[in-house]
């Protein structure tokens, strides 16, 4: 089951400072041997709410790949440079099960509140 990695990015003035673009320059890199890829980056289109900067959207082949990158020392070693100037909040969430709709998880609800 695929996992996405979701990061809501905000750069102080919007364009990557030295430290910034050195972390782009290196952390494709530490991404290819988690099986890890890009499927989205950059600025959104805010339909409701708020959303300052830009997203990233990657792909893993599994929550244990993606956690395997995050903590790899490949990557711990370069996180910093992004930490020290971006702000990001990194979330993952596992793909949905083949089937998956909506009316039947509102159902799968209204019926555990029903045996509640």
């Amino acid at each position: 089951m695929s996992t996405y990695l979701i990061n809501h990015l905000r750069i102080p003035g919007d364009v990557p400072n030295g430290e910034g673009l050195s972390y782009l320059e290196q952390v494709e890199a530490t991404v290819a041997p988690y099986g890890g890829k890009w499927l989205a980056q950059g600025s959104v289109d805010v339909l409701e709410g708020a959303w300052p900067g830009s997203v990233v959207l990657m792909e893993f082949p599994s929550r244990d790949a993606a956690s395997a990158w995050y903590n790899s020392a490949a990557y711990q070693a370069i996180a910093p440079l992004r930490v020290r100037n971006a702000i990001s909040d990194l979330v993952l969430i596992d793909s949905l099960p083949d089937g998956f709709t909506i009316k039947e998880f509102a159902n799968d609800i209204r019926r555990a509140l029903k045996r509640a």
